[in-house]
């Protein structure tokens, strides 16, 4: 009862409201400079980092599925809290997956998160390839068959060499599949994700609206993305206020088609 519940507002209005978010584990950035000033908080928490979540989770209470980059699994900085966990609590979102990219034990988590309000047919997590271990992808699968609909959450790395082998890894998983969606801090602006003909080549992914999502406080560059496969469309798109990471939050609402709407509601 409680899934069929979750499920509800997806199935009555056929719509799905997405968002993606690089929460910068909850840091405050509204300068340069605070990359200086307030760096210290990658590794000691800040007595006012949960009022900052409890904000943010109220805002990814409107949203179906939110893909997060840059979350804290529960370590020293974060007061030992599970900000996946907290954010799913807090928001109303019931189901939640935490990727765990880079363990630095006590001192930091860095992780993915997926939260939810439709429970997740299944859920695969890729660690990508590069230079530097620490990169991760979410694959969330909602519905059975060819129609389901498959989401992916991932940050991609800084270098343009390793982002090259992160695409290429993802364009394998994507192939086959019908309807996608790819969604997070992918690092690169849309003329670059395009130069990626292998990655293009795999499933022709088309970005909505190329938003200017960095640096939060002056926007200048389009690195946050939610890709779509052609049997996708949106009926609208927005960059959110920030919410004091140095990302600014990417949302849209999707209308499934009938086919795969048919699949989610036949796995509930």
């Amino acid at each position: 009862m409680k899934e069929l519940e979750a499920h509800a507002p997806l199935l009555s209005s056929g719509h799905l409201r997405l968002l993606t978010f690089n929460l910068q584990v909850g840091i405050q950035t509204s300068a340069y400079h605070h990359y200086v000033t307030r760096s210290w908080q990658h590794l000691l928490p800040h007595p006012q980092r949960l009022q900052r979540l409890a904000l943010m989770a109220e805002v990814m209470g409107r949203f179906d599925v939110v893909g997060l980059q840059e979350v804290d699994g529960g370590s020293f900085r974060s007061s030992r809290v599970n900000q996946v966990e907290y954010l799913s609590a807090k928001s109303g979102l019931p189901h939640h997956f935490q990727q765990l990219n880079r363990n630095l034990g006590r001192i930091a988590q860095h992780s993915n998160g997926l939260l939810s309000r439709m429970v997740p047919s299944q859920i695969e997590e890729h660690r990508l390839p590069g230079a530097m271990p620490g990169r991760g992808a979410i694959h969330a699968r909602f519905g059975e068959g060819p129609d389901a609909l498959h989401i992916f959450v991932a940050h991609l790395a800084l270098s343009h060499r390793g982002r090259v082998r992160q695409l290429n890894y993802l364009s394998e998983i994507i192939q086959p599949l019908r309807h996608v969606v790819v969604m997070g801090d992918l690092n690169c602006t849309p003329d670059q994700l395009h130069a990626h003909e292998r990655f293009n080549d795999a499933l022709p992914l088309h970005p909505v609206k190329p938003l200017l999502s960095y640096p939060s406080w002056q926007p200048r560059r389009a690195l946050d993305h939610i890709l779509l496969s052609q049997s996708l469309e949106v009926v609208d798109v927005q960059v959110l206020d920030h919410l004091f990471s140095d990302h600014l939050p990417i949302a849209v609402d999707l209308p499934l088609p009938e086919a795969c709407l048919a699949a989610i509601r036949a796995s509930v």
